[in-house]
C-alpha cells in the first residue's frame, strides 16, 4: 500500500532528495566529511538498516526493562532502544539514558512516533498537581527547550522553540497516569506549522514510565488515541506499582509533578530537526523517493491495516 503524502511534505522531500543525492556524488574525507549533508545522510541510513533489524511487531508483551510490560497491540512496531537512540541521533535529537524504545503505527495515514522511557528517580508525590500554573508550567519548558538549542545548532539542526500548549497537563489520580502536550516550531521557519509533543506518563514505585508522541500540529487531535492506547497497555510489575510505595523504606522523588512538565520534560523531550514534518514522515517518505537506498527498508516501513480496529 502507498504512503498518502502532502504536497507540502512532498515539496519538502524533492528538496532534500536531491541535497542527498548531491551530497552523495561529493568526494569526502576518510576523517572528516566535506559536505555535512552527505555526513547526516549516512547516518540516517545506518539508522533505519539497524531499526529494520532490531523491529518487534505487535502484537506482542515488549518487556520495560524490570518495570513492567508493553502490550503491544497489533499493527504497530517497537525498536528497542539502541536502535531508536540511533535514530533519535541521526535526525537531531541527543541519546537517552532512560529510553526503553520507539513505537510507530503500521497503519495507512497514521504518521506519528511516540518514544518510550523510564526515569528512575523514586516515588512522585502527586501533591503539586492540585494547584499548579499551567503558565509557569510553559514558561519553564520553553527555558528548558532553549537551552537544548545550542547543541542542535552546533551540529546543523534548527533551532526549535515552544510556542503554547496543545493540551493543557492533566493527573488522574485514579490511575496515577499524567498527560499534556505542547506546539513546538523551528524558530528560524516562518512557514513552519509545528509539531506536537504529546506526553504521557505513568507513575510507578521507584519512577516512572514515559510515552513522548511526536505527530505534527494538525493530526494530533486525531492521532492522540494511540498514545492514550499506548499507555493503557503499560502495566507495572506487582512490586513496582504506585501503591506499592512503602514510606518507611523506599526513596522519595526530590521532585514533584510540576516537574514532569517544565524542569524534567525539557531535557527529554523528543523534539524534531526536520522542517515542516516530523522524523518518521520525512524517512518514511525519502526512502520510497530515494529507492530505499538499496537496503530493503521498505520491509520495516510496510504498510497495512490494523487489526481490530483502534482506540
Amino acid at each position: 500500500m502507498g504512503f498518502a503524502v502532502s504536497p507540502r511534505v512532498a515539496a519538502a522531500v524533492v528538496v532534500l532528495a536531491w541535497a542527498g543525492a548531491a551530497a552523495a556524488q561529493t568526494p569526502t574525507s576518510n576523517t572528516t566529511p566535506a559536505d555535512p549533508a552527505a555526513a547526516i545522510k549516512a547516518e540516517q541510513e545506518a539508522a533505519w538498516v539497524a531499526a529494520d533489524k532490531a523491529a518487534q511487531h505487535g502484537p506482542k508483551d515488549i518487556p520495560l526493562i524490570d518495570q513492567g510490560t508493553l502490550a503491544l497491540p497489533a499493527g504497530y512496531t517497537f525498536v528497542p532502544k539502541q536502535e531508536a537512540n540511533q535514530i533519535r541521533h541521526a535526525w537531531g535529537g541527543n541519546a537517552d539514558p532512560d529510553l526503553i524504545g520507539m513505537v510507530w503505527s503500521d497503519a495507512a495515514g497514521e504518521d506519528w512516533y511516540a518514544l518510550i522511557d523510564f526515569t528512575k528517580e523514586g516515588y512522585i508525590r502527586e501533591d503539586d498537581a492540585k494547584d499548579w500554573n499551567a503558565d509557569e508550567l510553559l514558561s519553564s519548558l520553553k527555558d528548558g527547550t532553549q537551552a537544548g538549542n545550542q547543541d542542535r545548532i552546533a551540529r546543523g539542526f534548527p533551532p526549535l522553540a515552544v510556542t503554547g500548549w496543545i493540551e493543557v497537563p492533566q493527573y488522574d489520580a485514579a490511575t496515577h497516569r499524567l498527560v499534556w502536550s505542547a506546539k513546538v516550531v523551528e524558530t528560524d521557519n516562518a512557514a513552519d506549522e509545528g509539531s506536537a509533543n504529546y506526553k504521557t506518563y505513568a507513575l510507578g514505585r521507584e519512577g516512572y514510565i514515559g510515552l513522548n508522541m511526536v505527530t505534527s500540529t494538525a493530526a494530533i487531535e486525531g492521532e492522540k488515541k494511540y498514545a492514550r492506547e499506548l499507555l493503557n497497555s503499560v502495566s507495572y510489575t506487582t512490586g513496582k506499582r504506585y501503591e506499592d510505595f512503602t514510606e518507611s523504606t523506599d526513596r522519595v522523588a526530590e521532585y514533584g509533578l510540576a516537574a514532569l512538565v517544565a524542569g524534567v520534560a525539557a531535557k527529554k523531550l523528543g523534539l524534531i530537526a526536520i522542517a515542516g514534518a516530523f522524523v518518521l514522515k520525512f524517512a518514511k517518505v525519502i526512502i520510497i523517493a530515494l529507492g530505499a537506498f538499496g537496503f530493503g527498508l521498505t520491509k520495516l516501513f510496510r504498510r497495512k491495516p490494523r487489526d481490530g480496529g483502534t482506540a
